[in-house]
């Protein structure tokens, strides 16, 4: 783990000064005046800032005055106009009023009765909260500018000689750049699915290097890295470059994997800590970091339409953002400006009417020295900004702060299925083979087989295939066989010569070389059960619901059907329970997938509201309904709050939680839109609010619970703070707190709730 660089004394002092410019002047302020204070003469009257004896008996005191009366002018029309602070006027003129008016106030009153200290004290306590802000914000941002500082620069292309170029197109062929979107979770959740569901022990499904089939094919090229390149900046790489990245190198733009096998680290793109191995012809995102192996790829997309470029687009917004309106804290911000200027006006009319007008005023700021705004003006967005720290670092980025708000407040939510609830594409359960064949083919066979014959397809039960046939050859080390002439015909499936055999993949008519009569359109039951009887000679097994096969002969001879399956993710369940936990028990599933499939997955993971068969304008339509549902109710202090602010009821929140891709629609359309990525979908960023990076839906409840764990910790920091610093008026009102020292136990206030609203930044699992 890198230790942190030292920092000398002058650089300290540097990042100081450019984070927090005004509270080093109002520092360099007071240690100015505290100098000028102490070293001339004391003069036994109040400072009159306006008196001839007063600047000539105690010129050094008056010039301490001045300064502070200067620097209190100057925070006052700062709070007001927003030289480097959020000005009063703005927020008036947007309908906000908030509490920072009362530090205009106190700045004015501590001037008036000329307590000149307990006006830097004021200074201080307006700057210092700004700079801790800051803080936050930076402490916040920590995790997500790690992705922007390693953001790829460089790329190097192959140069485009002769023999290079012959070499890439032949790896090109026998990759088959059809089947661009496979990845390494997918090879290995596919292909430790095959290892425990095939029915043959594991020393029958060995593949024998010496198998006939194998044996008669031809090997592939060899395999030579390019020993000529050039590096040129990551922006000038084009769709089609052929590029090589070197061992340690951050991969610069999408691109699929030439090279016959690589480890790469995603840990920058999705928070996976184990490497990944990828085969060729694979997908790689942009960000991904190469292993201890130089690979060769071709670039699929630029620079700026790659993934790392979409991540770090999504990272800029959550920077740039800042919460609009706390809306919480507001609703507390009136009632204490109402309550602090109630105390502190009946204050002043008591004492003057017994003491006279000059010391009800002064009584007036005595109370108003502790109505400190920080509580209110500070501890609630740096507890936001620490709840979005926490969500970056768990995976989970959002567009902007104002979405933390509203993340808690989620009513119902919604799940898209394959590939949300389910993993991202349907997975290879079991291999069945034919009696006949028995003998010569196991499972693993037929896997290492089809799998490379099937890169040039583009069906979706073509990729599962694809990636159990990967790591079939991958564990067994057997070179992929030679695929010549591949054709897909539309609807039926594909075909080929695989090491010279004819090989068939699909639907069961096709791999058989039967043809359906005109008949078949007008009584298709029929033929479906004259299949279904046909297919029943050579596989006795039915299918189940939620289970999808597609059948393999080899040279005419009908061998195997591999089926396939949608399996629901392994936490899903838990993660939905949780959900529920949390109290959000309106949890719904909309699939375009046939009923009977939706229900085997929602019964698995513990949805009862399933609806499926659903069109993308059927699913927007069905998240828009659910507006009309009663919200998550909120605890009583809150809707008092909300009555008096006039505040209208809460109002329900939606959530559609999908993969990204074919969900934009439906993501678009829910008040918070969360999009589950891999690290290689880039839709995500275009439509959603949330994006979760590791894939890992277990995230959704995660997120949700961090929300409501800021916002407490803000409401905690916020009304914590205002009930001290009420007590602390009321016995000032009472003339038991003098300005002074009522403005240092202000600042002592603010600390306590500023610190307390740090601890947003805390995992607290």
């Amino acid at each position: 783990m890198p230790t942190r660089p030292h920092r000398s004394f002058g650089e300290l002092v540097r990042r100081f000064v450019a984070n927090a410019p005004m509270l080093f002047v109002t520092v360099i302020v007071g240690i100015v005046s505290t100098i000028l204070w102490f070293s001339g003469k004391s003069y036994p009257h109040q400072l009159d800032l306006f008196s001839v004896a007063c600047w000539t008996q105690a010129p050094a005191q008056t010039a301490a005055a001045a300064l502070f009366t200067v620097l209190t002018i100057f925070t006052a029309l700062d709070e007001l106009f927003g030289f480097t602070l959020d000005g009063i006027i703005t927020g008036l003129i947007h309908g906000e009023v908030g509490a920072d008016f009362l530090a205009v106030i106190a700045l004015i009153s501590t001037l008036c009765v000329r307590e000149f200290w307990a006006a830097w004290i004021v200074d201080v306590m307006v700057y210092s909260g700004e700079a801790i802000e800051t803080y936050a914000q930076l402490r916040a941002k920590r995790n997500l500018a790690a992705l922007i500082d390693a953001a790829p620069q460089i790329a190097h292309i192959v140069t485009s000689t002769q023999a290079l170029a012959e070499q890439a197109e032949k790896l090109d062929q026998k990759a088959g750049k059809a089947a661009p979107e496979t990845t390494a979770a997918s090879n290995s959740q596919a292909g430790a699915t095959v290892g425990q569901t095939t029915a043959a022990s594991e020393a029958s499904e060995r593949i024998d290097p010496n198998h006939p089939f194998f044996a008669t094919g031809e090997n592939a090229p060899a395999e030579e890295m390019a020993s000529e390149w050039e590096t040129v900046p990551v922006e000038q790489v084009k769709v089609g470059d052929l590029l090589m990245v070197r061992p340690g190198e951050t991969i610069p733009v999408n691109g699929t994997l030439v090279s016959r096998t690589a480890t790469v680290d995603l840990s920058m793109i999705n928070g996976e800590p184990v490497p990944a191995d990828v085969f060729r012809g694979d997908q790689l995102s942009s960000g991904a970091v190469n292993g201890a192996s130089a690979l060769l790829m071709r670039a699929t997309a630029a620079s700026g339409d790659s993934q790392y470029q979409r991540i770090l687009d999504l990272v800029r917004s959550a920077q740039e953002s800042r919460a609009s309106v706390v809306k919480t804290a507001d609703l507390l911000a009136m009632p204490f400006t109402v309550i602090s200027l109630v105390i502190a006006i009946s204050a002043w009319v008591a004492t003057a009417m017994s003491e006279g007008f000059g010391m009800g005023a002064l009584r007036f700021t005595q109370v108003l020295v502790l109505a400190t705004p920080c509580p209110l003006l500070i501890a609630a967005p740096v507890a936001f900004m620490g709840g979005t720290g926490r969500l970056a670092h768990a995976g989970i980025i959002i567009k902007s702060q104002d979405v933390l708000e509203n993340l808690g407040r989620v009513s119902h939510i919604f799940f898209d299925k394959t590939g949300t609830l389910t993993h991202k594409r349907p997975a290879v359960s079991r291999v069945d083979i034919a009696p006949a064949v028995q003998s010569r083919f196991n499972a693993n066979h037929i896997l290492a087989i089809a799998g490379p014959l099937e890169a040039y397809s583009v069906h979706i039960l073509a990729k599962g295939i694809r990636s159990a046939g990967d790591k079939v050859l991958a564990e067994h080390n057997i070179e992929r066989p030679r695929v010549t002439n591949p054709q897909e015909i539309a609807g039926q499936g594909e075909m080929g010569m695989v090491n010279g055999h004819e090989v068939k993949i699909g639907r069961f008519t096709f791999v058989t070389g039967q043809q359906q009569d005109e008949a078949s359109a007008t009584h298709p039951a029929q033929v479906q059960e004259k299949e279904a009887e046909l297919i029943s000679q050579y596989f006795s097994e039915p299918l189940a619901a939620n289970e999808m096969a597609t059948y393999v002969s080899i040279d005419g001879e009908v061998t195997a059907r591999i089926i396939l399956k949608d399996f629901a993710r392994e936490n899903a369940r838990q993660s939905l329970d949780n959900l529920k936990k949390l109290g959000i028990d309106r949890l719904s599933m909309v699939t375009g997938d046939k009923p009977g499939s939706a229900q085997v997955i929602a019964q698995e993971v513990g949805i009862s509201d399933v609806k499926a068969s659903l069109l993308p304008e059927e699913k927007v339509a069905a998240v828009a309904a659910a507006h009309n549902e009663p919200g998550i109710p909120e605890s009583w202090p809150v809707r008092v709050l909300r009555r008096i602010n006039r505040e209208p009821a809460v109002q329900p929140v939606t959530m559609m939680v999908g993969d990204g891709v074919n969900d934009a629609p439906t993501l678009a359309s829910a008040d918070i839109g969360v999009a589950m990525t891999d690290g290689s979908s880039t839709a995500a960023s275009e439509s959603a609010q949330v994006v979760i990076m590791n894939d890992n839906i277990a995230m959704v409840p995660r997120a949700i619970t961090i929300s409501r764990q800021t916002k407490r910790t803000m409401l905690q920091a916020s009304s914590g703070g205002i009930i001290i610093a009420i007590v602390m008026m009321l016995l000032a009102a009472f003339n038991f707190i003098p300005v002074v020292v009522g403005a240092v136990l202000q600042e002592v206030i603010d600390v306590i709730s500023i610190t307390w609203a740090l601890t947003a930044l805390i995992d607290k699992k």
